[in-house]
């Protein structure tokens, strides 16, 4: 009796050091290639670190998976919320998934430690795709820094392409900069709306409106049909004023009811259209390529900034310059300057 229930304790116990183990570099690389869903997640988590041991292991796990995906499609979706977008999402992640299409979601909330508004709560409402064994998501990570959370997304995209995920559904929970944010890392870009276009057009952005490569009503259904098609023409009508995307894809406007189904399928076929025409015409792997230069400048930006203020020396001068500033002592430029000779001499 004793020595069955100490196999049985040891048992347990190999199983909790196995789950609390940190796995290597290449046995993360190897679980993602094999789509393991649960080391996928541990990989985005250690992408996702800021702690200075987790950083080359990071950085050598998205290199291994750089190379490795296959031929994917990123799309964007943003909207206001109340918009409807967990549901959009989820109708249309489960259509795509039927069709035998592994799906990832990931989100850029840069706001979601003041709001505590983030993709967490939108699980909640898309339990069927929570539960599909062809779909994967993840919630964005916190934070204030909405450049730190594009570039966990980014590394995130590369890691669940090389997973096998055939389409990345990358959500803006935020609002303002993140929708940007998220036009640069995703091929194509989907605005979200509700009907009422007369006040609605007022309310849009030209940068989002510019950015948006289809407008989707969303919630037409019922008696917001008829306004729906209002909405519609009056999109139609704004969308003739803006001037040319470079690859000549001209925007279009859709009506969708994500409780229905009603629209979904026409959406996938306008983004397929949309992919294969711009597969033919070499712009897409030129989005890609200077997505990329984006990033690494980006990137760049990031670390130079970092180590900019960490410098001793502009830590002991900057409380100082900042007071001159406000007292009218130095103009900012010169304030500029001085700081910038501060880190120089730090760096001797």
């Amino acid at each position: 009796m004793s020595s069955t229930g100490n196999i049985g304790d040891k048992s347990a116990s190999d199983l909790r050091s196995m789950r609390l183990k940190t796995p290597t570099v290449e046995e993360l690389v190897k679980g993602i290639r094999v789509g393991n869903q649960s080391l996928l997640a541990r990989a985005i988590t250690l992408v996702e670190s800021t702690h200075p041991d987790h950083r080359e292991k990071a950085y050598g796990i998205i290199e291994k998976c750089l190379t490795m995906k296959g031929e994917t499609l990123r799309i964007g979706i943003t909207g206001v919320p109340g918009v409807g977008k967990s549901t959009f999402i989820e109708r249309f992640g489960t259509m795509l998934t039927a069709m035998g299409k592994k799906v990832a979601v990931l989100a850029v909330d840069p706001s979601s430690t003041v709001s505590k508004g983030s993709i967490l709560g939108d699980k909640t409402r898309m339990q069927q795709l929570v539960n599909d064994p062809m779909a994967f998501i993840r919630p964005s990570p916190s934070g204030t820094s909405l450049g730190g959370v594009a570039r966990k997304t980014r590394e995130s995209i590369i890691l669940c392409e090389a997973a096998g995920f055939d389409v990345i559904l990358v959500e803006t929970v935020g609002v303002g900069q993140s929708e940007t944010a998220v036009h640069s890392m995703v091929d194509f870009f989907l605005l979200l709306k509700l009907t009422g276009a007369g006040d609605e057009l007022q309310g849009i952005k030209r940068g989002i409106m510019e950015m948006a490569d289809a407008i989707v009503i969303n919630k037409a259904e019922g008696e917001n049909i008829k306004r729906a098609k209002q909405a519609k023409s009056e999109f139609e009508k704004a969308l003739h004023l803006y001037p040319p995307k470079e690859n000549n894809w001209v925007p279009r406007v859709l009506t969708c009811s994500s409780i229905e189904g009603t629209g979904i399928p026409e959406i996938w076929e306008m983004i397929e259209d949309y992919a294969n025409e711009n597969r033919a015409s070499g712009h897409f792997d030129q989005k890609r390529k200077g997505q990329n230069r984006y990033w690494f400048q980006q990137t760049t930006e990031t670390l130079l900034k970092g180590q900019f203020y960490e410098q001793v020396q502009v830590k002991k001068s900057i409380s100082k310059l900042e007071k001159a500033v406000e007292e009218l002592k130095i103009s900012p430029f010169r304030a500029a300057e001085e700081l910038l000779d501060a880190y120089r001499k730090g760096m001797k």
